[in-house]
């Protein structure tokens, strides 16, 4: 029976995120410790005792969810993948879990990526928006269409995509789905329009911090989101996290790709259940489950 280990991406933080396995799990503190004194503030206050709008911010949601989401991989007993993927931000998570990148790496690369996608969002203000209940192919027809900077962004699961561009773009690609019968679709409350060209900036500035980062090769296959495909390639998992900030989430066809290649159980390893939802309605033969605390 193959386990497949998932990883959330931005949205999924809370406040008090980690903080049983800080009280009770020597590994976790000393994990968290270690990522307190890289980023050179203490990450671990605002996750434990912060607002969810001290929480929102970019540079602290991601190495957030990140560091939760390492934590419970390393303090699983029976941590052993078969598979692994991770929603945006997650692929970092996954990599870090399946030993293709350490802790100390990670964490200064998820780091930096955050910091280059706040400063893209501030250059150029930007939107996301959901589209519920739309077949995928009048979502792409829909943005094609419009002269604005919109593309479809994360394909979630079916009936579900997440679209991404400029506020004018996003606002008429909201009017023409409406028009053309789509009953709801939601702008997001989010910095900016990630996976979209207009992270351009952020990618050749995460480029550079790849390309100096150590990577060997995963103990199993991740599959990455801008293909669906499973890899163990180090050169091409630097290639393709790169390619991750303006191409889409391709997150419907990774886990019928891993179901596919014989995985039978999904564990979310991070904050909140997001992605056990959307397995479930992606794959509904499979068994989901999540693990969150200790307990």
């Amino acid at each position: 029976m193959k386990k497949a280990y998932i990883f959330p991406g931005q949205g999924a933080q809370y406040p008090g995120m980690g903080k049983d396995h800080y009280e009770n799990a020597p590994v976790a503190r000393e994990l968290m410790e270690e990522a307190n004194s890289l980023l050179g503030f203490r990450l671990t206050d605002i996750m434990f005792e912060g607002s969810v709008e001290d929480l929102k911010q970019t540079r602290v949601t991601q190495p957030a969810i990140f560091l939760h989401s390492v934590v419970l991989a390393k303090t699983l007993p029976d941590f052993q993948p078969a598979l692994v993927a991770g929603h945006s931000l997650g692929e970092f998570s996954a990599l870090v879990a399946a030993g293709a990148l350490s802790f100390r790496e990670g964490l200064q690369l998820v780091y930096k990526r955050a910091l280059a996608m706040q400063k893209a969002c501030e250059a150029e203000p930007s939107t996301m928006a959901a589209v519920i209940g739309a077949e995928d192919k009048l979502v792409e027809e829909v943005c094609a269409e419009v002269p604005e900077v919109v593309v479809p962004a994360n394909y979630n699961c079916p009936g579900q995509i997440v679209i991404s561009g400029s506020f004018a773009g996003i606002d008429a690609a909201m009017n023409l789905l409406t028009q053309r019968g789509v009953k709801r679709v939601l702008k997001l409350v989010v910095g900016g329009a990630f996976h979209s060209p207009l992270m351009e900036p952020a990618a050749h500035e995460l480029a550079a911090a790849i390309e100096m980062a150590v990577f060997k090769q995963p103990v199993c296959p991740i599959y990455q989101n801008v293909n669906a495909m499973p890899s163990t390639d180090p050169d091409q998992i630097r290639k393709n996290l790169v390619a991750q900030l303006t191409a889409p989430v391709r997150w419907t066809q990774t886990i019928r790709n891993m179901v596919a290649d014989g995985a039978l159980v999904f564990t979310e390893l991070g904050p909140g259940k997001v992605l056990q939802g959307l397995v479930k309605k992606i794959a509904p033969e499979v068994v989901v489950e999540g693990k969150d605390t200790l307990n």
